[in-house]
């Protein structure tokens, strides 16, 4: 880390990396985790279903909420309540006797989850500008992004030689490091005079987004002609427009609509929409393929993705100096694409598999296109927001991830053709270059490079434009 950073800035970014660390863990080790689940508290397909929506619709139904508290009464309050509610959630799926109670808990989890990582990163970009916020970025989207490259390895361990319940315990001991550190902090929470929630807006928004992203996880098992999926999908997008509408008039809305007016957080979000997307689209078939496909274990299986977690560990803190530096435009572009090449490497993958010359080299050239990509990426659209409304600019960010890995994985049935046989996963792969080539074309038209020199206070004028 840069000897420009205080001690004090350090202990920012090491609670948010550990605050994001926890909530990114979970939520990759869970894929690896479900076979044993299922074996062990029965309920078949549907346990493990709803073990993973559960989660996925608590989490993207209330991180806009999260990011508008985040900013209207303190990142450090809402951390603390995010952190507490993941360790009980945590405790109440390790100890859970059947089915509905583990998918319970894992709502909540959900729920604390949408509370950790807006905060976390509005914590850096509420207390660092320019160049060290962007190496702050850097380090923090290392480590919690190898954090979900790494789960399924942690995951994977734990199933085979311990026990999935285990698993979930770990992200006790993080978190009361991070209580702990919280303590040491000398920054405080500054509560911003006249602040209110629109909690009609919230309701809106949480009913809106959770019937939303129902319909899109579970259309996959039950058609678009089932009154299941229909209804929830128009009432979901009926109420999300007036929940749009409504934040055109409130005094203090949970999503500022004039955010979108700001160039690069706009870009920055439709980049983010495709290279995300990408990202879920290969993490998801290559672990799925790998195990199902070439028959590895689900250990072997995680283990195959560390070369792309060391490249981005490695890479991402100096792309984010660089990016605040140069700025983010050359590296949101060639990052993208470099990423696209590596995923048409795995159309090399053939029915006599060989992990060594067929998927190796395409996690090397994954691992640097993501290390160059994410920090900068990351760094533009946090950057050209003010830092009051730091918390609200990631929550968005991470609603529109988060959305965009659920529409493509939602779509996997058509982008396999059915299944994912050896066909279907070259196929997933051309799919995922070209989002990530989408992704590329999109940051290189609309991304601004803010002028050299730039102070903080006109780094957000200087991407604002048309």
């Amino acid at each position: 880390m840069s000897e420009t950073m205080t001690r004090q800035q350090r202990l920012v970014v090491a609670i948010a990396v550990l605050a994001s660390f926890v909530a990114f863990l979970d939520g990759s080790i869970i894929n690896v985790a479900l076979p044993a689940i299922g074996r062990e508290l029965g309920g078949g397909l549907t346990t493990q279903q709803w073990t993973v929506d559960a989660y996925l619709i608590t989490l993207g139904a209330l991180i806009l909420l999260a990011g508008s508290v985040s900013d209207a009464y303190g990142r450090i309050l809402v951390l603390r309540i995010g952190l507490i509610g993941f360790a009980v959630a945590s405790i109440a799926i390790a100890v859970a006797p059947d089915p509905v109670l583990l998918i319970a808990a894992r709502a909540v989890q959900g729920a604390a989850g949408a509370f950790l990582v807006p905060s976390s990163l509005a914590l850096i970009t509420s207390t660092m500008r320019g160049p060290l916020q962007a190496q702050a970025i850097g380090v923090w989207t290392a480590l919690t992004t190898a954090a979900t490259i790494a789960g399924p390895v942690v995951g994977g361990l734990f199933v085979d030689y311990l026990s999935w319940r285990l698993a979930f315990l770990i992200n006790v001991v993080p978190i009361a490091l991070t209580l702990w550190l919280l303590t040491r902090l000398e920054a405080r929470d500054v509560r911003r005079p006249g602040a209110s929630i629109d909690w009609l807006g919230a309701i809106l928004c949480t009913l809106g987004l959770g019937g939303t992203v129902f319909a899109l996880i579970e259309q996959p098992n039950l058609g678009w002609s089932s009154p299941a999926i229909w209804l929830p999908l128009v009432l979901g997008v009926a109420l999300f427009a007036a929940f749009l509408w409504r934040q055109r008039t409130v005094k203090d809305p949970i999503l500022p609509l004039e955010l979108f007016r700001v160039r690069n957080f706009w870009t920055g979000n439709l980049a983010t929409a495709f290279i995300y997307g990408a990202l879920s689209l290969n993490g998801f078939v290559v672990g799925v393929y790998l195990q199902q496909g070439a028959g590895l274990t689900a250990t072997l299986a995680g283990l195959a993705s560390i070369p792309t977690t060391l490249l981005l560990i490695v890479l991402s803190s100096r792309a984010g100096v660089l990016a605040g530096r140069w700025g983010p435009r050359l590296f949101m572009t060639v990052g993208p694409l470099v990423m696209a090449v590596g995923a048409l490497l795995l159309l090399t993958v053939a029915v006599e598999f060989d992990y060594w010359w067929q998927v190796l080299p395409s996690m090397l050239v994954f691992g640097l296109g993501l290390g160059i990509t994410v920090a900068p990426l990351t760094a533009a659209i946090l950057g050209s927001i003010e830092p009051s409304r730091s918390g609200i600019a990631s929550a968005v960010n991470n609603a529109v991830s988060r959305v965009a890995g659920l529409i493509v994985i939602a779509m996997l049935a058509a982008i396999v053709g059915g299944t994912l046989d050896l066909d279907g996963f070259h196929r997933a792969a051309i799919v995922t270059a070209a989002l990530m080539a989408a992704g590329g074309i999109v940051s290189f038209f609309g991304i601004r490079n803010p002028p050299r020199g730039a102070g903080a206070e006109t780094t957000a004028a200087a991407v604002d434009g048309p």
